[in-house]
């Protein structure tokens, strides 16, 4: 397949030097060797008419000629007095021009997906949710305006979920099969091999040692925080602190995980006072003095 499309292209090139006047033979060249030339040598090998020290030369050199338009008609240039106005971009294009980098791309999507990763793991944080879901619109965008490889895409998909898998299931070898994978997907993210459509090696390295860092260190730990023993209901409210926010003798109200609690206890507590939970009886916190204010109590 691959030769086919290079003597197909190669075949195009040619008709079109022949086409133009132009030195089918070099044309070749330039395609499957990618073969150079100074000024003058292009211009001895007829590879171009002519060459032009500035914008204002070019237009007085090609004054005069005549050039053939669509549908067999022809034109004679009159350029010799033609004004060169330079049009500078806008903001806006200036900013696509960035964006559509591959390496800022590729770098754009893996905050994105890192910002998504990090709100399902802190439902409510908000700031790694919102940055994350832009930067990853803008980075999809640019892979949209650029040449790229699906199969490098599903590669880097399969190596993210492979360290999943390996953060979950320790073999090493899934881990390093997710390795493997996520760079060779960057490597084919896109199509083309020039070189303004290649993407940095030092950065697909970097990048791929974040997320295995991420996968194996960060999803390790919330494997082992899950798989270790679950306190729930009357166990998980013992030994917390709280707020005392109004009491009367035995009874009154408390401020502790976030929420206010009624609350019961054998002494008497002054609001703004810590406390400790030391059970929960019918949704009713019953408290004790605290540790620490127990001791200074004491000691006074």
């Amino acid at each position: 397949m691959t030769a086919k499309v290079t003597n197909d292209a190669v075949a195009f090139i040619r008709s079109l030097a022949e086409l133009r006047g132009r030195n089918a033979d070099w044309a070749e060249k330039a395609v499957r060797d990618a073969a150079t030339l100074s000024t003058n040598a292009a211009l001895q090998a007829h590879v171009v008419e002519f060459t032009a020290l500035d914008p204002a030369d070019l237009l007085r050199q090609v004054d005069g000629r005549t050039v053939e338009l669509a549908g067999g008609k022809t034109q004679r240039l009159a350029t010799k007095d033609d004004v060169i106005e330079a049009i500078d971009p806008t903001w806006i294009s200036r900013v696509l021009a960035v964006i559509t980098d591959p390496n800022i791309a590729f770098v754009l999507l893996m905050v994105g997906i890192y910002g998504l990763i990090f709100e399902f793991m802190s439902p409510g944080a908000v700031a790694p949710g919102v940055v994350g879901t832009i930067c990853l619109l803008v980075g999809l965008y640019a892979l949209n305006m650029l040449p790229i490889n699906y199969a490098g895409i599903a590669l880097m998909l399969v190596g993210i979920a492979l360290l999943a898998i390996e953060a979950f299931n320790p073999t090493v070898v899934i881990g390093l099969g997710g390795i493997v994978a996520f760079v060779l997907g960057a490597a084919m993210l896109f199509r083309i091999e020039a070189p303004g459509y290649r993407l940095s090696w030092p950065l697909i390295a970097i990048v791929a040692a974040m997320f295995t860092g991420l996968i194996l260190v960060v999803l390790g730990a919330l494997r082992r925080a899950r798989n270790g023993p679950l306190r729930t209901g009357a166990q998980a409210m013992r030994g917390l602190s709280a707020e005392v926010l109004d009491w009367s003798e035995t009874s009154g109200h408390v401020f502790t995980n976030g929420e206010r609690w009624q609350a019961r206890g054998t002494e008497t507590f002054k609001a703004g006072e810590t406390v400790e939970v030391a059970n929960i009886i019918d949704l009713t916190l019953v408290v004790r003095r605290a540790p620490a204010s127990a001791g200074e109590g004491g000691t006074a």
